[in-house]
């Protein structure tokens, strides 16, 4: 009957003047929070525009980072913003293997933080802009970062009377001014990394779908490792990236019916989506979705090389 759907389920110190600026290691930094709790504040956030930081990389030993808060921020977010994951992943990527300062060919001289987005009572969205120069021209590389972290999606294929049909999701997208067709997809909650399990989640919330951990396949482990295992849709300016993953299954045909125009709603992001059901062969026709065309690609690759499992 059906391998899949199991059931159908309703489904955000610093505050010191500028003449007083901290300074320590970045592992000193990246440790903080567990071990010392929160920074202290000492001046009022009607003096953003005083708010300084700054830390030391193990990669630029005696070449402190100074790190800023822009005119309007406040003395809170200056603080979320710097102790936030998304802000402490960013560091330890720019000194990771592949990072930009690993082969000290460049430094990061400054950071300006700009904004921040709360999700509830976590941070969502931070945007910042860091001066990072290549030591051979002197001249800054572009800098301007939109951190999101790391996010998934999945690529759901369904089966039924020798037709496979990709689920999708449609909605809103404020931001390209469209609505949109495109995988199912979500932010992770939380520091865990827990790739799998939120794209379980994030299926059964868009879609209304329960799917087994144990049939999922991570399609982004068929990269190179050089890659991180991991995609990067929009490297040029956000930080973003996908862990993308692979479910195949058989169903009967009502069900393909029952889950057509199917609405959900995530009350708690405000988000209303429709589910849409397509053949497979015409997906890559049908979306605009930069997730569902990096899986199809990575998916047709491995079938080709013989790497999914039967």
């Amino acid at each position: 009957m059906t391998r899949l759907l199991r059931s159908l389920m309703p489904v955000s110190a610093f505050a010191l003047p500028k003449r007083h600026v901290v300074s320590f290691s970045l592992a000193q930094f990246l440790h903080r929070r567990s071990t010392t709790g929160p920074f202290r504040s000492r001046m009022s956030a009607a003096s953003s525009t005083s708010l300084t930081h700054s830390i030391s990389l193990p990669s630029q030993q005696g070449q402190p980072v100074q790190i800023a808060a822009a005119p309007g921020l406040s003395d809170s977010d200056f603080r979320v913003a710097i102790e936030s994951s998304l802000f402490r992943q960013w560091l330890k990527n720019l000194e990771s293997e592949n990072g930009v300062l690993a082969n000290q060919d460049m430094t990061l001289t400054h950071v300006l933080i700009q904004g921040v987005d709360m999700f509830g009572k976590r941070i969502g969205f931070l945007k910042f802009k860091a001066d990072v120069i290549d030591k051979g021209t002197g001249k800054k590389v572009p800098g301007i970062v939109f951190a999101r972290g790391p996010a998934v999606a999945v690529l759901i294929l369904l089966e039924s009377e020798g037709t496979t049909y990709a689920v999708l999701t449609e909605q809103a997208r404020v931001p390209t001014g469209r609505f949109v067709l495109e995988l199912p997809a979500g932010m992770l909650d939380d520091d865990k990394g827990d790739f799998v399990g939120t794209a379980v989640r994030e299926v059964e919330e868009e879609i209304g779908i329960h799917l087994k951990l144990e049939d999922m396949v991570d399609l982004t482990t068929f990269l190179d490792p050089s890659t991180g295992l991991k995609v990067f849709p929009s490297p040029g300016g956000c930080d973003e990236e996908l862990g993308l993953f692979l479910y195949r299954g058989h169903v009967d045909k009502n069900i393909i019916t029952q889950l057509e125009g199917k609405e959900t709603c995530h009350a708690e992001h405000g988000e209303l989506i429709t589910v849409r059901v397509v053949p497979y062969e015409k997906l890559w026709r049908m979306t605009p979705d930069a997730k569902a065309l990096m899986a199809i690609a990575i998916y047709e690759m491995a079938k080709k090389e013989g790497l999914l499992p039967q």
